[in-house]
């Protein structure tokens, strides 16, 4: 499908140590594939530390900065993500405005940040002609054309107190935003599965891992792994600021591990491991897609109801981030590598969860005007 060349979507999306890069992430899926199919893509995106500006330039998008800011007490008092935004709502769309003023009139505006919501749509309302709202939290007012949240079990009644009656409603993990890799990938994954061994575990915690838990799965598995011959990856995003103490780490231990920054291979990594050791965000559905199976922890407060859901269906292997991991990883590693079969059980119910194609069909939906 073609569109022609003057559609413009611009996306208003951060990252940050305490944010993560999951926003950002899928936010970049969806730009390339509507870039694919003629559209001009725009990012806005404020300057925090740990911010993906240079990431989203670098893959050929025009990013237009917000300046870092330190909260002030107004802002420091309000709840967890409202702080993440640094500013209030009318602060962040005034300078939101002026950024988009070069590049209006828009065809779309795609808006993914907890922080944001109807009072900061209505008021940018002049400069698009719709609005897409990316969300996971179903705790605030949307004034959109489409709402897309892909978590696990959601359902499309769940937001319609809280979106406008017009609003199209994309919800559950049908939708979810996979990079067209997961799809290539998916086959060969799957059928590495059919013979259950543990050889490689992937670990990625996030590109952040703002608390370094790495270093302690690292540290618990290192043992287990040695005696198992069991070779290891370790994914980290550039703005980590442990990328050298994992380093470091990596040369004491007796296991075979690699540190791969900045991986663009991420779904070549996942299709070749046994078990992945991951956060329950937006990358548990990659892994679903890929059919892997996973040791599972909540590292952010908006993950806990995915990672209890994913649970409780047999998806994943939950784990507590607390004094008692380390045991719990080499324990419950050391009885995977024991009996196998439990690994291709958890396979198989994780493939059947996510098939792909989410962003084609959202991008499709956006440029059909099915809204």
């Amino acid at each position: 499908m073609s569109v022609k060349a003057a559609t413009r979507v611009a996306f208003r999306v951060d990252a940050s140590l305490d944010i993560g890069s999951g926003h950002v992430m899928r936010c970049l899926t969806l730009a390339r594939v509507l870039r694919e199919r003629g559209a001009q893509c725009y990012f806005v995106s404020r300057m925090h530390a740990g911010h993906l500006c240079d990431m989203i330039t670098a893959d050929g998008f025009r990013v237009m900065p917000l300046p870092a800011v330190v909260a002030g007490p107004a802002v420091a008092e309000q709840d967890e993500y409202r702080r993440w935004l640094g500013v209030s709502q009318e602060q962040d769309a005034r300078e939101t405005a002026t950024n988009l003023a070069t590049v209006a009139p828009l065809d779309w505006l795609v808006v993914d940040h907890y922080a944001l919501g109807a009072p900061w749509e209505l008021s940018l309302k002049g400069y698009y002609g719709k609005l897409l709202a990316i969300d996971d939290l179903v705790n605030r007012e949307h004034v959109a054309d489409l709402l897309l949240d892909q978590t696990f079990m959601r359902d499309a009644g769940d937001y319609r107190p809280w979106v406008n009656a017009e609003c199209v409603l994309l919800c559950g993990v049908e939708h979810v935003l996979l990079r067209p890799e997961f799809d290539l990938w998916r086959a060969p994954s799957l059928a590495r599965r059919k013979q259950a061994s543990l050889q490689r575990i992937l670990i990625s915690l996030g590109g952040v891992d703002r608390d370094n838990v790495t270093r302690t799965v690292l540290l618990a598995l290192d043992e287990v792994a040695a005696q198992g011959g069991i070779d290891i990856d370790v994914v980290l995003g550039g703005s980590s600021p442990w990328i050298d103490d994992i380093r470091g780490l990596i040369a004491t231990l007796a296991a075979n591990v690699q540190l791969h920054v900045n991986a663009h291979n991420m779904a070549e990594l996942l299709a070749g491991c046994d078990l992945a050791i991951g956060a329950a965000g937006t990358s548990a559905w990659e892994r679903c897609c890929l059919g892997v199976p996973t040791l599972m922890l909540v590292l952010a407060a908006n993950q806990a109801e995915i990672g209890a859901k994913l649970g409780q269906s047999g998806v994943a292997c939950m784990l507590v981030n607390d004094a008692a991991l380390a045991g719990e990883l080499a324990s419950t590693v050391a009885a995977f590598s024991a009996e196998p079969a439990m690994l291709a059980k958890m396979s198989v119910r994780a493939a059947a969860l996510v098939g792909g194609n989410g962003a084609a069909r959202l991008a499709d939906a956006m440029m059909l005007g099915h809204a």
